[in-house]
């Protein structure tokens, strides 16, 4: 067992702490005499009985003064463990309650008789995301536990998700359904209360799941469980300081608090500052800066003394484990008086579990299913799910419910296998050792094969009679900040993240030093391998962008019944399908990318080392949806006309706007898949790129390349009409919601060509106004006096005789103090204005558009705009100079218009382009690339580096903990920065960094290679210089 020695930091003695000699003792013997050989007394075991996950029970034997962590040792070795520091050993006290055996206490002051005391192996500690657990056996273990908890009623959800959880069971154990099979199972072996009520749901779901391997089946049982509000949680019956009844929990969010069985508070542990017990009195003490005006200390009256000690100390090895990098360092016991407790967590944390499994700590060995009988191969363990590395080469994660599957990546069939055929062992790395099969399951692993891919891709998380939709996880009222239902944050969510263990620790503080920065795999160096990584990592980003409309918004909008039937089913009958497709192409991409490294960490080469198959196929399936996507823009055009018509609707999408998983305009979503096909496109030509680490020309994986180009590139020309006009009535819309004092902004024809900041000369000076450039009008307008993120309208020039004259001051002049830069004057036919921009290329932008504009509004049949666009603004302030007044009129139209608008996100272009007195084009926003994935930040002033999921989108970085987080910690506009190489004088002396930087505020990043290096520069300097890049021969 090698270094699992070191698991538990054994204690000092308080003697040994102070440097004092260990006492000897007075010896009576003569010297050179030693006692006599009988004089020793014989050792006396004990034998102790330990029930394990699947009910089988082993006997221990060990001395009775010795501590729990022996049991513990000679436990882990005997099940081969690694990842052990998740479990633990639990008994029952005199009062029945279970209870955890601490490591650093002996055995008999624990349990009071250990003969006749079986203690029940558990997990200790579980995980926000099924993904963290590195090992098969021990998600497979986590399943058993899942299992347990359903059937005493520790695991509570819906009777349909109770179905679906025992489906995925019975599939890990049995196999495929076999109707006669599974229903003498269910009557052997109970999986959930009630099971008889249950029964024909279970039996549907099961025979869904055919071709799914017990290692996705554990992978879904975990996926499913870890969204409910009950995952991993034990209660502890306590009542407040009312006398009211409630439960207390912990979990790795923090201290949780329940009515029955639903969640009424959070306390997270970045809210508290103290955690304590007086008696039976249970004390959470919270940041000044979190309770206000309110309370600082809560506290909580538990059963008794006991009770209450051992919750907080559950409480304390909790945030131990996944809040610290390293063990805490013992409290040394005070010599002549006591104060409080000297627990202390004394195994490894999250972080350092995550690192030993990482360096191949131990030698990996074939587990055993107790009920399958099943034995897997370790090479089927890293096919089915590769296991997750903190390092840049990060982990597959299954998606939550099944999908499509084919033969080639289908590995330790539950089902007895046929004789192993060349692909069999192609994938399985050679034999595997197989236990007796499971009673029945006679089918042929090919078999399977052929019904999984012949099956479609399956939606069962969004099909509310399926009861998944239903069991979206529900924000607790005293943490939500918005109306009940609108942002469904679970489990994995609750906190900052779904990862809250020591990985990355707070969003704000956690690093880790360079000695500490992971070791890399051995990865492929090609750069079709790193073009096939970010095709994963920018499709995992998509699949997350879809949930939003499919999953997030679906289930506010089923909740609150605000929308009618027929836009609902026009909006997901068009977007369902596009979300099906992807999940199943992400699933495909995540096992060939698997199988991809598996056999470039082996120094084999093969089948496995391309990706042009998967492609061809995939993108002659996308052509099959080119419907759907024609019928995104009618989508919009609905869902606009309906949010007008319906107050109900808009106010409910705007408060589902402010929520943290809509880190977008939601209407910005619909174009997603549009953008996503000009994305492919953009990677298969470097895929067909002549150059180093490409696939060969004359290979037929470049072949295969060349026509899942080809078809690529037919269906984005077909909808490239379809793009232009979806993206400008998206912009259009959001402009209309986010400008006061204008009326039926949307109109046919109507282009927006430029927004941006310009300074217009009024009575006092120069002054700020935001501007957009139409395609028959200019519009300028001034962020609202009121404090909302509303921009009011200040006036309106038709475009349709205009003229521009440019009056540069002398070259001797261009210094002097009166002498405006970078202006230019505006003519209208009632109103003539003098604007200055920013910088000398900000000035060049807007004269060549506005040329261009006014070139185009002289040939154009389009009216000009009415007058009646504006309506009756407040009375300005006089600080507006110009040859003809503006218009002015009493408030009341323009505040009217106001009402009912809630606060807007800031961080769309326009608000941007104020801040950073900037400006974005159309060309701008249709060259914009997408780009995601894992990336080293560190601050100018900071030591350490934060591993961290970035995300390119919309002129912005967004960061997130890992992939798996459903919304980002933070957001960091491009306009305006300037992308570069670290100087000398920065102090940074890594491979693949690039700086970021705006005026005083730097941020360094690094990239795991020389071609995301590239990729990241590239991107990042569309978005921040985005006009030096629109129009690129590549992305036309």
């Amino acid at each position: 067992m090698g270094e699992l020695e070191g698991t538990y930091r054994v204690l000092q003695t308080p003697g040994a702490r102070l440097g004092t000699a260990t006492p000897a003792g007075v010896s009576t013997l003569e010297p050179g005499q030693g006692p006599p050989a009988g004089a020793a007394r014989p050792v006396v075991q004990t034998h102790l009985r330990v029930q394990l996950l699947d009910d089988s029970v082993e006997v221990f034997d060990v001395e009775p003064k010795c501590r729990g962590q022996v049991l513990l040792m000679q436990l882990w070795k005997r099940l081969n463990l690694i990842e052990c520091d998740y479990f633990g050993l639990e008994f029952q006290n005199v009062q029945s309650c279970w209870i955890w055996l601490e490591p650093m206490k002996p055995i008999i002051r624990q349990v009071r008789r250990p003969k006749n005391t079986v203690l029940r192996l558990a997990v200790k500690f579980f995980p926000p995301d099924p993904g963290q657990l590195q090992e098969e056996y021990t998600r497979y273990l986590f399943a058993l536990q899942l299992k347990r908890d359903l059937l005493e009623e520790r695991l509570t959800c819906t009777d349909t998700t109770a179905a679906l959880l025992a489906s995925h069971l019975l599939q890990a154990e049995v196999g495929d359904y076999d109707e006669a099979l599974d229903r003498e199972r269910l009557r052997a072996h109970d999986y959930v209360p009630r099971q008889e009520r249950a029964l024909h749901r279970i039996l549907a779901f099961h025979r869904e799941l055919v071709g799914q391997t017990p290692a996705e089946s554990d992978f879904q049982v975990l996926e499913i469980a870890r969204k409910l509000d009950t995952y991993g949680i034990r209660f502890h019956l306590a009542s407040d300081r009312e006398g009211a009844k409630i439960k207390l929990a912990v979990s790795h969010t923090g201290v949780l608090v329940f009515q029955s069985s639903t969640r009424i508070n959070t306390f997270n542990w970045s809210r508290l500052r103290k955690l304590s017990f007086k008696r039976k009195r249970f004390l959470i003490k919270l940041h000044p800066e979190v309770h206000g005006p309110y309370q600082d200390t809560l506290e909580f009256v538990l059963g008794s003394r006991n009770e209450c000690k051992s919750f907080w100390k559950i409480c304390v090895e909790h945030h131990a484990f996944f809040r610290l990098l390293d063990q805490p360092k013992p409290r040394a016991k005070a010599i002549l008086f006591s104060r409080g407790s000297s627990f202390r967590y004394s195994g490894r944390t999250q972080r350092q579990l995550a690192d030993y499994v990482k360096d191949g700590g131990m030698k990996r060995v074939p587990y055993e299913r107790s009920l399958s009988k099943t034995r897997m191969s370790l090479r089927a363990l890293r096919v089915d799910l590769p296991r997750q590395s903190i390092s840049f080469s990060e982990g597959v994660r299954t998606p939550m419910t099944p999908s499509l599957t084919t033969a080639s990546f289908c590995s330790a069939p539950a089902s007895p296998p046929a004789p192993p055929g060349p692909r069999d062992s192609q994938v399985g790395g050679g034999s595997s050792e197989m236990g007796p099969p499971a009673p029945g399951a006679r089918q042929l692993a090919a078999e399977r094969s052929s019904v999984a891919a012949a099956q479609p891709p399956r939606l069962l998380a969004l099909q509310p009679h399926q009861g998944l939709s239903m069991e979206l996880p529900r924000p607790s009222p005293s943490t939500q900040r918005s109306p009940p239902g609108l942002s469904p944050p679970g489990p994995a969510v609750q906190g900052p993240s779904p990862l809250l263990g020591p990985v990355l620790g707070d969003a704000a503080g956690a690093g880790m030093d360079d000695r500490e920065e992971p070791r890399r795999k051995c990865v492929p160096t090609d750069e079709a391998y790193f073009i096939t990584k970010e095709i994963l990592a920018t499709e995992r980003t998509y699949l997350k962008d879809l949930e939003v409309i499919t999953v997030w918004f679906r289930s506010t909008v089923v909740k609150a019944d605000a929308m009618p039937a027929d836009l609902m089913t026009l909006l997901f009958s068009n977007i369902d399908p596009i979300y099906e497709f992807h999940r199943g192409f992400l699933r495909e991409v995540e096992q060939r990318l698997a199988l991809w490294e598996e056999s470039s960490s082996t120094q084999a080469t093969g089948s496995h080392q391309r990706i042009g198959d998967i492609l061809l196929r995939n993108m002659l399936q996308l052509k099959a949806l080119t419907s759907h996507f024609q019928r995104l823009h009618e989508v919009l055009t609905e869902l606009e006309a309906a949010s007008r018509r319906l107050r109900r609707l808009e106010a409910l999408r705007r408060d589902f706007e402010l929520q943290k998983v809509c880190y977008l305009p939601l209407n910005a979503f619909l174009l997603k898949p549009l953008h996503r096909l000009r994305h492919y496109r953009l990677l298969l030509r470097r895929l067909c790129a002549p150059g180093p680490g490409n696939p060969d020309p004359h290979s037929q994986d470049h072949a295969d390349l060349r026509d899942a180009l080809q078809a690529i590139t037919e269906m984005t020309s077909t909808l490239q009409h379809s793009l232009v006009q979806l993206e400008n009535l998206q912009k259009l819309t959001e402009l209309q919601r986010d400008l006061v004092g204008i009326e039926s902004l949307v109109a046919p024809g109507r282009e927006l060509i430029r927004e941006g900041c310009l300074h217009k000369l009024t009575r006092k000076g120069l002054q700020q106004r935001m501007f957009f450039l139409f395609s028959d009008m200019l519009l300028y307008t001034s962020r609202d006096a009121a404090g909302s993120s509303h921009f009011r309208t200040r006036g309106l020039l038709p475009l349709r005789g205009m003229l521009l004259i440019v009056l540069d001051p002398p070259v001797e002049d261009r210094e002097s103090e009166w002498s405006v830069p970078h202006c230019f004057t505006i003519y209208a036919a009632q109103k003539t204005i003098v604007v200055a921009a920013s910088t000398w290329l900000e000035k060049a932008k807007w004269l060549q558009d506005l040329n261009a504009a006014i070139d185009t509004a002289k040939t154009s049949s389009t009216p000009a705009p009415p007058a009646s666009m504006l309506c009756p603004l407040p009375r300005g302030s006089p600080d507006e100079a110009s040859l003809e007044p503006e218009s002015e009129d009493k408030a009341g139209g323009a505040r009217s218009s106001m009402a009912g608008r809630g606060q807007h996100r800031t961080s769309t272009t326009t608000h941007v382009c104020w801040c950073r007195q900037t400006s974005v084009s159309r060309a701008d926003h249709s060259a914009a690339i997408e780009l995601s994935g894992y990336l080293l930040r560190k601050f100018k002033n900071s030591s350490g580096w934060q591993r961290l999921w970035v995300v390119v989108t919309n002129f912005c970085l967004f960061f997130y903990k890992t992939h798996q987080d459903v919304h980002p910690l933070a957001s960091l506009p491009l306009l305006g920065y300037s992308v570069s190489l670290p100087r000398d004088a920065d102090g940074i002396h890594k491979e693949h960094v690039f700086k970021l930087q705006f005026k005083s505020h730097t941020y360094f990043f690094r990239a795991e290679s020389k071609y995301t290096f590239g990729r990241w520069m590239e991107v990042i300097q569309r978005a921040s210089a985005s006009a030096e890049w629109a129009g690129t021969p590549e992305e036309a």
